[in-house]
């Protein structure tokens, strides 16, 4: 005969242990650390992986921390010159253009090694957003009299700013378009198409990194979202081939890839990426508020796996407890 069940009875039996996890994880500093297991856990840090050029991710890096988010610099591409880099100081040297077009922050790099090496001389620069045109607030101030950045278009794409560019006078005007050799052509044809007469060179191109420490890799399959700031990068399958391809078979990341612009977001797309976000105007605020939303919808979707994961440790603990009554 089963004995009585009364509260006081269950209150002998201990509850489920429900763990969220204790793998070692490698921290920032390289040290090693455990994720002590608790109810109330998020994921694991870093939460977001950064993959511009070594080096050239600490602004977005800063801007993450301060708002307590913890990232890994995870490098996928690479920058190599071209042979049109060797012709643009030259160029810059002999011919007047009415307009200097600079679409990136490398590629306004890239410019500015070429034009102090041609003599800093006057130029007329447009620039696709504010995110390049921080790049020529840090030349020096005797320089900055030759160099004056007089457009940025309404909205930081391509394909609009070929549209607004100023066209001076009847006459064509003249265009020096220095970029990567895998940006698209939406610029000099949109261009072309208003007339404009634009000479563009490829200064540099882009490659996939050829090695990733696998710690870092491992770590870098713990975050929730990839932060990606290059549409030639994403055309390039570097988001595959520099970072899932390195994935061993049984491995796939899935989450979320923040993208910098809308350029990169549809790249990221046609590539099948299926969880996107980008800001509707380019640059570092927008893309750190795309990176705070996709982790807001991430960490809501874990709370409610959590939830389910909870209720069936639960469930099976009930179900065990009433076959020991029988």
């Amino acid at each position: 005969m089963m004995s009585p069940f009364s509260l006081s009875t269950l209150s002998h039996i201990p509850p489920p242990v429900i763990l969220r996890s204790s793998s070692p994880r490698r921290s920032l500093n390289g040290r090693i650390s455990l994720k002590v297991a608790s109810v109330s856990a998020a994921y694991a840090s870093p939460k977001v992986v950064v993959t511009r050029e070594r080096g050239k991710n600490g602004t977005l890096i800063n801007a993450l921390e301060t708002r307590g988010i913890d990232c890994l610099e995870l490098p996928v591409i690479e920058h190599n010159q071209l042979p049109d880099f060797h012709k643009l100081s030259s160029i810059l040297s002999s011919t007047l253009f009415d307009w200097i077009i600079i679409t990136s922050p490398e590629a306004g790099v890239t410019f500015l090694d070429a034009w102090q090496a041609a003599g800093t001389p006057k130029v007329r620069v447009g620039v696709v957003g504010a995110g390049t045109a921080s790049i020529f607030e840090k030349i020096v101030p005797s320089s900055k009299q030759s160099l004056n950045v007089a457009f940025v278009p309404s909205k930081a794409t391509g394909t609009v700013l070929a549209a607004e560019l100023p066209n001076y006078g009847n006459a064509r005007s003249s265009v020096l378009y220095p970029a990567s050799a895998k940006a698209s052509n939406e610029i000099d044809e949109g261009l072309a198409k208003r007339g404009f007469e634009v000479t563009r060179l490829n200064t540099y191109t882009t490659e996939p990194i050829s090695h990733v420490d696998q710690l870092v890799l491992e770590e870098a399959l713990t975050a929730p979202v990839i932060a990606v700031a290059s549409p030639s990068a994403v055309r390039d399958f570097v988001l595959y081939s520099a970072w899932v391809s390195l994935l061993p078979e049984s491995q796939k990341w899935d989450n979320a890839a923040v993208c910098i612009g809308e350029t990169t977001a549809l790249a990221a797309k046609k590539l099948g990426v299926r969880n996107v976000y980008f800001p509707s105007n380019p640059g570092l605020e927008g893309w750190v508020n795309s990176i705070l939303e996709a982790l807001q919808v991430n960490s809501q979707l874990h709370k409610v796996q959590e939830l389910k994961n909870d209720s069936f440790a639960l469930l099976t603990w009930t179900l065990s407890f009433c076959r020991l009554r029988k």
